[in-house]
Formats: C-alpha cells, structure tokens, sequence
C-alpha cells in the first residue's frame, strides 16, 4: 500500500513537472523579444541555442504545435492515467468513496496553479533565458514528431506560416519611448530617434533659406568692393550670381574671400574663387538630401524650382537643426 502511494506521489509530481515545463517555454516563446533573439543569433560568436532558437521561432506555429501535444500528453493523458491509478490504489484501502473525489479536485487545483499560472509566470519573467535553454530539447522534439507535424501541416496549412520580424515607425517610436522611461536608453536618445522620421515627412523647401534671406554676391564685383558685407556677415556661404537672372556661378566659402583680402588679393572675384556647387529640388526629402551630403566639402545645395529657378540654399547643418530639435516648423 505504501509502494502504491508513493508510486502515485511520483506520477503527480511528473505530470506537474511535465505540464509546467511545456507551460512555461510557451509563454517564453510568445513573450521573447525577437529583435533580442535576431541580435543574439547574428553575432560572431552567438550564444549557445539562440540560432536554434531563432529557427525555431521562425516557424513558430510548428514549435507551438509541439509544445501543444506534449503539454496535452501530460493534462489530458497523464490526468486519465493518474484517474485511473489513483482509483485503484483507494479502492485498496476501502476510502475511495472519499479520497478519490478530494484527489481529483486537489489535482486540478495543483494543475492550475503549479502546472499553468506559476510557470508561465516565471517564463514570461525570463523569456529569454527560459527560450534559450528549451530551444535544444524543442528541436529534438521537433525531429520526434515530425511525421505527425507534417500531416497536421497537410490538414492546417496556417501552421506552416513563417514568422517574420517587422516592425514600423510607430512602433519604433513606441519602444523608443518606454525605453527612456524604463531607463534603458537616454531621453535625447529616444528624442533624436522619433526626429529622424521626421526627416522622411520634410521637403527641401521646408528647411531651406529662402532666395530673398540667402546671402548672395555679385559674381563681377571686386572683393575690395565686397570688403564691408564680408566683414560684417556671418555667413559661412555666400552663392555667387551671373549677371542673367537665376544663373548660379557657384558658392563661395566666407573663410577663403576675406583670406584672399588678407593676401592683398582684394582685385579678384567672388566667381574666381567660387566653388562648384550641387543643385537640389525643392520637393526632395530631406532624408535623401542628407545622405548626399556625404564627402562634400562645401556641405551647401542651391535649391532650384521645377524649372531651374534659383529658390534658396540649404545646407548640412539645416538638416541636423531638425535632429537637434532647434528647427520649429513655420506657421506659414
């Protein structure tokens, strides 16, 4: 009798092992980060089972499949079995009438309690460290039931959907700012992130100065003639104008015409030391026009209208404004 008992204590305790274990790697599964688990897997040396893991999270209606059928072995089956067991060991001691029904109601209670909440508490609390360790004895598994899978996949085509990471700019966004809250990463970090968006909604148009505010000079005149503006400007930039309307010679670099005063150079022209410089539409997004920036001493554009007309001047620096958080749009 004493045999029977602790046979049956050992068949409880392996049907609530069996049950939280499948419970708990599930939970993991659907509550691990798989950006996290992408990282993990792509490094150089990756950490042991995260490429296992990310195939099988890959094809995550096969692995929840498994983890189905052995989570039910152990409710279901082990559940019938231990019914069956317990009822002969307590008609062996006269008391089933009695303990039976309180065996199978404690059970249960042990069930829900030791074999679901708990363990999938602790999973979704540790998701990647539970993942990551199940992710061997998953494929094993896998490769045991595989002729069951397959038919399954026959009869359930959805179980053979492919798992993809994607994500958008709203939830980039999102985790950005739970991030800074959570600490995880700085407040002008997740700041900066949701400005670089921002880049892919602004035109040239949006950032630019302005034809009538850009600083211009005279590509005929004199840098003796010039000699005063130079001076009193704080513009890096200056575009160098033709004699014919709209017709840009080049820019030229503030630094490099007082430094031609300074040599006794004052006879030259702003369009003999002018610098050939790039024309831009006004309509291009300012995210394509900051990659275009890229060694580009000058780090100015003329913007041009849709038929060529000179309409403002942008540079690098208007584009980093807008990351920086000084750029406001205009009312206007």
């Amino acid at each position: 009798m004493n045999e029977d008992l602790l046979y049956l204590a050992i068949l409880v305790l392996i049907v609530l092992m069996g049950s939280a274990l499948c419970s708990g790697v599930e939970a993991a599964l659907l509550t691990v980060n798989p950006l996290r688990v992408h990282q993990l897997a792509a490094r150089p040396k990756p950490v042991a089972g995260a490429r296992r893991l990310a195939k099988l999270r890959q094809k995550l209606g096969r692995t929840l499949t498994v983890l189905v059928i052995a989570n039910n072995g152990f409710n279901i089956f082990g559940s019938l079995m231990l019914g069956s067991y317990a009822t002969y060991v307590f008609e062996q001691s006269q008391v089933s009438v009695i303990t039976l029904p309180l065996f199978s109601i404690g059970l249960t209670i042990l069930v829900i309690l030791l074999g679901e909440i708990l363990p999938k508490s602790i999973g979704s609390s540790l998701a990647i460290e539970v993942s990551l360790a199940s992710a061997p004895v998953l494929h094993v598994l896998g490769l045991i039931m595989r002729p069951l899978l397959l038919l399954l996949e026959r009869l359930l085509p959805v179980i053979t959907a492919e798992n993809e990471i994607n994500t958008d700019e709203e939830e980039i966004r999102q985790m950005a700012r739970l991030g800074s809250q959570k600490g995880q990463i700085e407040a002008d970090e997740a700041a900066m992130i949701s400005k670089v968006f921002q880049l892919n909604d602004l035109k040239a148009r949006d950032l630019m100065t302005p034809r009538v505010s850009a600083p211009t000079l005279n590509g005929s005149s004199t840098l003796n003639d010039l000699k005063k503006t130079l001076i009193e400007s704080n513009d890096q930039w200056w575009v160098v104008l033709g004699e014919e309307v709209d017709k840009v010679l080049g820019v030229a670099n503030r630094e490099k015409l007082l430094t031609a005063l300074l040599l006794g150079q004052g006879h030259l022209t702003p369009s003999e030391l002018s610098e050939t410089v790039e024309f831009v539409p006004e309509m291009i997004r300012v995210d394509r026009l900051l990659t275009s920036f890229d060694n580009d001493k000058s780090g100015v554009r003329v913007v041009v209208d849709e038929f060529g007309g000179f309409v403002g001047l942008i540079g690098a620096e208007a584009v980093l404004a807008v990351l920086a958080g000084w750029w406001r749009k205009s009312s206007s």
